[in-house]
């Protein structure tokens, strides 16, 4: 069994772009591209390039602090606790970025991440190379092949537009407090912050009894 998380709005309570904007006052920018690619308005690869661009020159520092200060989401740790002590594999695939998946990974013991990676020349951001795009289930699926998860066997919890192509690929889709297309083509949606209560779904779903 294996269950497939989003990160910004997921696993972290917080999307890392918008905040890292406010340090230079362009936060009303960024939220405004971040959004058009949630809602599924813009090309997604753009928007980030778009984003990454209007951030240019800030140090390495400043993003790192922030990374660090990303709240996970209520109830993750437990779900994830939960989930691995049942014998489950983690993955988590976001359009987020290594630096703040790298400490997602660990304090959550997920399998695998796939990310996006910043660059910074001299210490200051300088532009990102995109690893995953807005088919995130290209690069999920390298890893369920890998693993031979059958498809029945799959959870996916996401919230935005750019992460639907991976419901194509799982059993079990959760639109975890989502935007409304992402919410009618879920199998169920969950509205209360809590990610914990993503068990309750698992354990109905698939007849099981996983406690947190």
């Amino acid at each position: 069994m294996l269950a497939i998380f989003d990160v910004e709005g997921v696993l972290l309570d917080a999307e890392f772009l918008p905040i890292l904007a406010e340090k230079i006052n362009k936060q009303d920018e960024i939220w405004a591209i971040t959004r058009q690619g949630i809602e599924g308005k813009i090309n997604w690869e753009n928007g980030l390039k778009k984003r990454i661009e209007l951030l240019r020159g800030i140090d390495y520092a400043t993003c790192k602090e922030v990374s660090d200060s990303l709240k996970i989401m209520t109830g993750a740790k437990e779900a994830c606790r939960a989930l691995k002590s049942a014998g489950w594999k983690l993955m988590a695939v976001s359009g987020g970025f290594t630096i703040m998946t790298d400490r997602l990974k660990e304090e959550l013991d997920l399998d695998y991440v796939f990310s996006n990676e910043l660059l910074f020349k001299d210490g200051k951001l300088d532009g990102v190379t995109i690893e995953v795009d807005s088919d995130k289930a290209k690069s999920a699926i390298i890893k369920i092949n890998e693993w031979k998860e059958k498809k029945e066997n799959i959870v996916v919890v996401v919230d935005g537009a750019n992460d639907i192509k991976l419901f194509d690929i799982c059993g079990l889709g959760v639109a975890f407090r989502a935007q409304d297309m992402v919410k009618e083509l879920a199998t169920v949606t969950l509205e209360e912050k809590d990610l914990s209560k993503l068990l309750g779904l698992i354990n109905k779903h698939y007849s099981l009894n996983i406690k947190s």
